[in-house]
């Protein structure tokens, strides 16, 4: 697993995530505010200050955004961090205020499932959009005049990981700017724009806040003109997050080190327990040595995330084995404390067999969640 120099001296995660983005202390003042709930600001005389309108503003959000740019760029000047409604909201305000008519961006073809329906909605823009998969850097053919280079890694849901690094110096040699999808790794896990990337971008629905109760995205950037575009996109769109949700993500973001720890530890001995089932097939962890995305992932990653993938013989044995299980939710999403599983092909959009499964690992005792699985696997045979 990476270790990073760069944080010689710093804070640990634990410590930086506990108290990223407080106000400093005041006197019968509370550590955490409360969430602002103001559509409008006192506001007299000229425009000055930072809080006018709702839409445009708030000291919630003010906070949780200092709290994620801490943990996605720690110690760095000139980072910006804009919190969104949503992961797609987020990833919608790069695309569509970076990208006009006639440019080019490169998209990962194995990515989230719903990139197509961006894809389709990017080309009757008239934005050419090109493909190419997660896996072996592939993304480094498709560059050549291309405005945006956009990456998932660990891709969602096959977990194929590429060099952001390489990919960033390739696509910067070319005049593109990077984004990277971090919604699986989390910043705990990796930190895209210290590996060359000009946007960070994350659903924090998922690790980030951890609880399954918030709707959440962000994106982080170090481009002063590129993040004033995507400022200027969500005051257009009006794709802001509720004080309350920012609120709740900020207050599940101080638990981030201690549930990203017990998840991925224990996501790494639920897929260590299911490589010897005969079963299963397709196996894929970043952080097993023997994985085919490890070797890169360990130059990267601080960690490897929360989700295994693997596959059953049949759409049929997927859906017993998903019904056989007590303490495993047959739901989507992921990077929640309880643990999630759900056969991908049911929503058409991802290019994974009919048994493939997605599992989301929560913080569930590691024996016990193990012998769910197994006895899971064990009921659901044939």
């Amino acid at each position: 697993m990476s270790d990073a120099t760069e944080d010689a001296g710093r804070p640990g995660d634990g410590t930086r995530a506990v108290r990223a983005g407080l106000p400093d202390p005041v006197k019968h003042e509370p550590t955490l505010p409360g969430p602002v709930f103001a559509a409008h600001f006192h506001l007299p005389g000229e425009v000055t200050g930072p809080y006018a309108y709702g839409r445009d503003d708030n000291p919630t959000w003010t906070l949780l955004e200092g709290a994620i740019g801490e943990l996605e760029a720690p110690g760095r000047d000139g980072v910006e961090t804009l919190v969104f409604a949503s992961g797609m909201a987020a990833i919608s305000s790069v695309l569509f205020s970076q990208l006009r008519a006639g440019d080019t961006v490169v998209l990962p073809s194995d990515g989230y499932q719903v990139l197509p329906l961006v894809r389709a909605q990017l080309e009757a823009y008239g934005i050419e959009v090109r493909t190419a998969p997660t896996a072996g850097d592939a993304q480094l053919d498709a560059l050549d005049g291309a405005k945006l280079l956009w990456i998932e890694t660990p891709s969602n849901p096959g977990l194929d990981v590429c060099d952001i690094r390489r990919l960033a110096e390739a696509a910067h040699a070319r005049g593109a700017l990077v984004a990277v999808d971090n919604t699986l790794a989390t910043p705990l896990g990796q930190r895209p724009l210290e590996l060359g990337a000009d946007f960070s971008v994350a659903s924090g629905t998922k690790q980030l806040t951890g609880h399954g109760d918030v709707l959440l995205g962000y994106v982080a950037g170090r481009d002063p003109e590129a993040m004033a575009a995507v400022r200027r996109w969500r005051k257009i769109v009006g794709a802001i997050s509720g004080p309350m949700e920012a609120w709740l993500a900020h207050r599940s973001i101080a638990t981030l080190q201690l549930r990203v720890d017990r998840q991925d530890a224990t996501a790494l001995t639920v897929a260590r327990a299911l490589r010897d089932r005969p079963e299963v097939a397709g196996l894929r962890y970043p952080g097993l040595p023997d994985d085919p995305s490890h070797k890169v992932a360990a130059q990267q990653m601080r960690r490897y995330g929360s989700v295994v993938s693997f596959t059953l013989p049949t759409r049929a044995r997927a859906e017993r084995f998903l019904e056989a299980l007590r303490l495993v939710e047959d739901a989507t999403s992921f990077g929640g404390v309880r643990s999630t599983a759900e056969r991908r092909g049911r929503w058409g959009g991802d290019p994974v067999p009919e048994g493939f499964i997605r599992l989301s690992v929560g913080a569930e005792d590691p024996e016990d969640l193990v012998a769910d699985l197994l006895r899971a696997l064990d009921e659901s045979a044939p």
